[in-house]
């Protein structure tokens, strides 16, 4: 794409004609790719700071403008909207230029089903079918001991069954040992309203929600009022509900002394790799923490700890009143979102002294340690290498890991039905999904020079040109194939990039270009080893591969003897039924729905006379 300048590309994309109303714009690169999705109050003076000649920009926007083709826009009624709309297409195109927040793995969320009798248990999978989903909840053992109160302390039911109003009310259900053991009220006969049992889904959201100390109060008032109507029976079990929950708010971490809700944001950042943590602090009491890791971050700080706040709440149901920051982050659009999803004025604290900075310390403390552990992790991960991998770049001198190998073979009869594969080992392990088999078409007689240049052109300059380069290059077979297989790379331009050998089977020499004598590895070494896999490898998908194409030609020449049975007959008979056997024992009509009936009473007077 040709370079333009600031203004240049302004007027390209026609920023002055841009309507000055909130929108969420696109910026697509020469592909029709999007590469950044953003939100604006006024479309026009946003998409304006993009290309104000000589005002200063930082690296990640210098690059983004050079990558700039085209602007899509979408027209919104307010800013909220576009903040909503603009984390939608975040998530479905996966913009280069933006903030992805992504977990380390993958956590479990609670639901609550859509359904005239919800059940309540956890789940990875979330199914948009109008369904309640609470998390995720990042500690395992919290979670199991979340899940054992709700089901000690509220009868719901566990099993699928379609139970609706209408199905209940004719009596095609009975109820299980749920019920008989006091764990199940029993919707399934009726048992109990759907007014009561919605009213202990209601209460188990006070749980999910933090506002256990609410629901307690509520619970000691129906036991009460159980006791002053005489029904002690079920004021105790009321009661044994009580302490069961009682138990669990017990255990749970206090952090605030004022029992409020707040959301508590901290980040911490090493280099361009940064981590967030949210503690979600409800009734003073801590219920939740979830971190984000981002990777390569390019943004300031403040730009970071907006898109969380924003990509944070568009996905949460409950909002608090508090909402703490390490450092004040100045965005309407954001508050105004909050402002409108809770119904209420939302604060936003930066607290510099007292129990609330010692919670947002506490916060930045897990960043740091979960961005260190992560980094950690990686700085392992980079460091296992198979010695086998490590070995083989010792022994021939390679500039860097062979972490990627590719090796080619061919495979032929007499020089018919030519061949070629090639096997892809990545970190001195076989990747099958990257193998692949060629039928050679240039290739006359018995030539296996030609079968050598022929493959390699065509893996490095066709269709699997956009694949990975290799840092190794394997070619079964001597001097002459390396060279067919050089010369093929120089004709594709790639000739150097990455390192070629040879690997003669008689010997098990190793051939390197420009060195006049071969390097024989020690017959026990583990880089050996690794050449010999692929190497092997390589040969049998070849041969398979070969075997394949010989049998179908053998088959379908057997075919061609009968008379008035040509090549391509012989093809379209072989794809409907499969095999040569299945022709055989085939009914002339069932023969006639593929070829005509002369045909078909020919083939038939074959295999039948």
């Amino acid at each position: 794409m040709e370079k333009l300048s600031p203004s240049e590309l302004a007027a390209k994309l026609r920023v002055s004609t841009l309507p000055t109303v909130p929108c969420v714009y696109l910026y697509k690169n020469e592909a029709g790719e999007v590469i950044y999705v953003g939100k604006a109050k006024n479309l026009r003076n946003r998409v304006r700071q993009y290309f104000q000649e000589g005002k200063p920009v930082d690296a990640k926007t210098m690059v983004l403008r050079s990558k700039i083709a085209s602007l899509e826009y979408i027209v919104t009624d307010t800013e909220p909207e576009a903040l909503l709309l603009e984390n939608t297409l975040i998530k479905e195109h996966k913009p280069k230029y933006n903030i992805l927040l992504k977990d380390d793995k993958s956590y479990p969320y609670i639901r609550i089903t859509n359904e005239d009798y919800p059940r309540v248990f956890k789940t990875r999978r979330v199914v948009k079918d109008g369904s309640k989903y609470y998390g995720p909840y990042t500690d395992g053992t919290f979670l199991y001991y979340l899940m054992k109160t709700i089901r000690a302390v509220f009868p719901l039911r566990t099993c699928e069954l379609p139970l609706t109003t209408d199905n209940v009310k004719t009596g095609r259900f009975t109820v299980c040992l749920e019920y008989h053991i006091k764990r199940c009220d029993g919707p399934c006969e009726n048992l109990i309203s759907q007014e009561e049992y919605l009213a202990y889904i209601h209460q188990v959201e006070q749980i999910l929600t933090g506002r256990s100390n609410d629901l307690e109060l509520q619970m000691e008032q129906h036991m009460q009022q159980l006791s002053d109507e005489l029904r002690f029976e079920e004021a105790r079990i009321v009661l044994k509900r009580l302490e069961r929950l009682r138990e669990y708010t017990a255990k749970q971490k206090v952090v605030s002394a004022d029992s409020a809700d707040r959301d508590v944001f901290a980040l911490a950042r090493i280099g361009n790799n940064v981590c967030t943590v949210i503690f979600t602090v409800r009734n003073g009491q801590l219920t939740g923490k979830r971190h984000f890791f981002i990777k390569q971050a390019t943004d300031t700080d403040g730009d970071i700890l907006r898109s969380v706040i924003e990509q944070w709440y568009v996905e949460q149901d409950h909002v608090p009143a508090e909402v703490m920051l390490p450092f004040a982050v100045d965005d309407e659009s954001v508050i105004e979102f909050l402002r409108m999803k809770s119904g209420k004025k939302v604060e936003f604290l930066v607290p510099k002294i007292g129990d609330k900075k010692k919670l947002l310390s506490l916060a930045e403390t897990n960043a740091d340690h979960l961005l260190r552990e992560l980094l950690l992790q990686q700085a392992q991960k980079d460091q296992v290498m198979p010695r086998a991998v490590m070995s083989l770049q010792r022994d021939l001198h390679l500039s860097k890991l062979p972490r990627r190998i590719e090796c080619f073979d061919n495979s032929h009869m007499q020089g018919t039905d030519y061949v070629s594969s090639m096997v892809v080992f990545v970190d001195g392990k076989p990747r099958s999904s990257e193998f692949r088999t060629f039928r050679l078409r240039t290739v006359e007689g018995n030539n296996d020079f030609d079968a050598m240049k022929e493959v390699i052109t065509r893996r490095y300059s066709g269709s699997l040109k956009d694949m990975p380069l290799p840092d190794l290059c394997i070619i079964d077979g001597g001097r002459g194939q390396l060279n067919a297989a050089l010369d093929a790379l120089r004709s594709v331009g790639i000739a150097g990039s990455f390192t070629v050998i040879g690997l003669a089977k008689k010997l098990e020499e190793v051939i390197v270009p420009g060195e006049q004598d071969s390097v024989f590895l020690p017959k026990t070494s583990s880089s050996l080893r690794l050449l010999q896999q692929a190497r092997d490898q390589a040969h049998r998908v070849a041969i398979n591969y070969h075997r394949k194409l010989r049998s179908s030609r053998t088959l379908q020449s057997e075919l061609e003897q009968i008379n008035g049975v040509g090549a391509k007959t012989a093809a379209r008979l072989l794809i409907a039924l499969g095999s040569v056997e299945s022709i055989k024992h085939a009914s002339k009509e069932q023969l006639m729905e593929i070829v005509s009936k002369k045909v078909a009473e020919s083939i038939y007077g074959y295999f039948h006379s």
